[in-house]
């Protein structure tokens, strides 16, 4: 049977191959901290992803070793075949799935782009499928990994608009409020700002009582859709 290791090599080489510098300076202006990839098309990586699987006797345990091998590396095509083999393997996922994905994370997540691909197509589907919840999230607020912690609260947002109270969201966003982290920042921010558009008052409630503490840029995104006037109540006091 074909080990990971050698689907590892195998997946490697493929984007090697099929390099394109075009593609590099194109998209490396969207990440400020860095852009270390070989520019491979998404129609290729998702060629590479099927290859991956169609391979016999592909099992939920062997993607998990495939995945946490393709996430070491520092390209950033070998984290997004990875992210892709967990969306296509989304009706074989069991608890070990999560333990993947904090393990991903731990290792090889470093910029926004994976991390919001993630809280959109994986984080939302394992809460459908219980196998994961605002409790189990908690650490996650806490993680070393700064795009971990952003994914803790960005990864609510789809659940949280078709949520009827949004009082457990606030009171799970609450300890982060005071994270140094400007992607952190950024995602509590988003949040909020999909909390305001859905439920006001008390996303305003919330807000008020962060004004003179939490960082700006949190208010910046927070309050991007709101009128001038509407903006000034939550001004930080002089």
């Amino acid at each position: 049977m074909i080990t990971a290791e050698l689907i590892y090599r195998q997946t490697e080489a493929f984007c090697k191959s099929n390099a394109d510098e075009a593609i590099v300076k194109k998209y490396s202006k969207y990440f400020k901290e860095g852009y270390d990839a070989w520019g491979v098309s998404s129609e290729l990586l998702n060629q590479r992803v099927s290859d991956i699987l169609d391979v016999p006797g592909m099992t939920m345990g062997q993607v998990n070793q495939v995945c946490l091998l393709l996430v070491k590396s520092p390209k950033y095509e070998l984290t997004s075949i990875a992210g892709l083999l967990l969306k296509k393997m989304m009706k074989e996922w069991d608890d070990e799935t999560l333990v993947t994905l904090e393990k991903i994370f731990e290792s090889g997540i470093n910029n926004w782009a994976h991390t919001d691909w993630i809280c959109s197509e994986i984080i939302p589907d394992m809460i459908k499928k219980k196998l994961i919840d605002m409790d189990s999230l908690k650490p996650w607020r806490k993680a070393a990994n700064k795009f971990q912690r952003r994914a803790s609260v960005v990864g609510l947002i789809k659940p949280m608009k078709k949520a009827s109270d949004f009082k457990p969201y606030f009171g799970f966003i609450d300890p982060m409020m005071t994270d140094e982290e400007r992607v952190v920042h950024q995602g509590l921010g988003w949040f909020l700002r999909e909390a305001w558009k859905k439920q006001p008052d008390p996303t305003e409630k919330f807000l008020l009582k962060w004004k003179d503490s939490a960082a700006r840029l949190i208010f910046q995104y927070a309050t991007e859709k709101m009128t001038p006037e509407q903006k000034a109540r939550f001004r930080k006091a002089k």
